[in-house]
């Protein structure tokens, strides 16, 4: 038989034309899939485009809030998040906000459909958080990336919104900064009252500094200020600085040497990453660090107890790799405690003292505190800062703050009792 007779054969047995015709069918399939398959990729990849935020990304939570009021309102798929604001009046309200949960959704933005994918890994964990790693994946038709901004940029603008007319508080939890407790309604700078000209030499110094950064490049000068506060406790050093954060619309990162686990790497990383927009705060800086003489002596006792080395603190304020455009606060209650190369020009530029009340500070108090009273006000504050300043004892903002709560009805009572401040309070 030839080989012509044989395929003739085949051909004609049709168990096997039954079976090539089902190869070619599946083999017909396959390539139609894969073919599927390489047009989608390509089409993806040519015509389509992705956003991917991780949960560590800054831009996470506010992207998640945006998607909630902006995009996903009709969304059937919901995880809460519960959060707490503060009034006014002090008052703390709940508040639910339900945000996409885990899967994918559509939203529709400016006439374009987009794809929501929020995915989250049980394996992974978030080190710092502590929670399970997570990422939002957008998906748009088109190649035009300015979809993306226009969305992270509305979002950053409805978070900072809600923050408005308040002082964030941050916090070091391990390598970065996280808010600490409820935005604080900000407090107005003149809620202070410390001796006269003080305030306005602080707040003038500190908008020079930030309205003037090329002054600085142009002549090679580290751009970021150092501040000094010192005199003893209850004078409004801490209050100040509230306040003035206020005024300069910023947040505050407070900032705890003596942490157990801080290290110089770590704490150089931490004024590196410090938010935007925030100031510094080193409070009772000489808790943290005696002079160099006293410290040879009393070594022993705070060896191992805590990392940050004197050293390491002086290269993170001023050294190669200090960080600029930074504005940094130090407060203490001793200032002959502190090593002269802790406060040294470059280090720290302006240096206030905030002391005992004087006259000037102790008649502006009264008449803050008994705004609502007749025209005897002046006349009132007048003879109640000779009483307390006849004692001839010193006397603080804050004692003189407590005293006024004793009797915060009524002024007359006020006078009759000065000497009680210093057993009151």
């Amino acid at each position: 038989m030839t080989i012509i007779d044989y395929v003739q054969t085949l051909s004609d047995n049709p168990y096997f034309g039954a079976g090539f015709g089902l190869f070619g069918l599946g083999a017909g399939a396959a390539l139609l899939r894969k073919g599927m398959q390489v047009g989608m990729i390509m089409f993806r990849r040519h015509y389509m485009i992705t956003l991917e935020v991780p949960c560590r990304d800054k831009s996470y939570q506010w992207l998640l809030q945006w998607i909630t009021h902006k995009g996903a309102k009709e969304t059937q798929h919901l995880s809460v998040e519960t959060s707490f604001e503060q009034k006014e009046t002090g008052h703390i309200k709940t508040r639910y906000d339900f945000v996409p949960s885990i899967g994918t959704h559509f939203i529709r933005y400016k006439g374009n459909w987009i794809r929501v994918e929020r995915t989250r890994e049980q394996q992974t964990l978030d080190i710092q958080m502590g929670i399970p790693w997570e990422t939002v994946q957008l998906t748009a038709l088109g190649r035009n990336k300015n979809i993306y901004f226009n969305i992270l940029e509305e979002a950053r603008q409805m978070a900072l919104k809600e923050y408005e007319g308040k002082t964030i508080m941050y916090t070091a939890m391990g390598s970065e900064w996280r808010q600490f407790g409820h935005p604080r309604r900000r407090r107005p700078l003149n809620s202070v009252v410390l001796d006269t000209g003080i305030a306005e030499r602080i707040i003038n110094d500190c908008r020079e500094f930030i309205q003037n950064p090329s002054w600085y490049s142009d002549r090679g000068i580290p751009y970021r200020r150092g501040y000094l506060l010192y005199g003893p406790p209850g004078c409004g050093k801490s209050s100040f600085i509230t306040a003035l954060a206020g005024e300069l619309e910023m947040g505050i990162c407070v900032l705890n040497l003596s942490e157990r686990g801080l290290t110089d790497d770590r704490l150089n990383h931490l004024l590196a990453v410090a938010p935007q927009q925030t100031i510094i705060l080193l409070e009772d800086i000489d808790a943290a660090f005696t002079s160099r003489e006293e410290s040879k002596e009393i070594k022993a006792a705070y060896d191992g107890l805590n990392r940050v080395t004197f050293s390491g603190l002086l290269n993170c304020l001023d050294g190669v790799a200090s960080t600029e455009a930074r504005i940094l606060f130090m407060t203490t209650n001793y200032l002959e405690r502190l090593d002269p190369a802790l406060v040294r020009p470059g280090r720290i530029d302006v240096k206030e003292y905030i002391g005992w009340c004087s006259a000037n500070q102790v008649e502006q108090m009264f008449l803050k505190f008994y705004r609502n009273i007749d025209d005897r006000a002046n006349v009132l504050a007048k003879e109640f800062t000779e009483n307390v300043l006849s004692q001839k004892k010193y006397v603080s903002p804050a004692q003189i703050q407590g005293y006024f709560m004793f009797y915060k009805n009524n002024p007359d009572d006020v006078l009759k009792n000065v000497s009680h401040i210093w057993e009151l309070t």
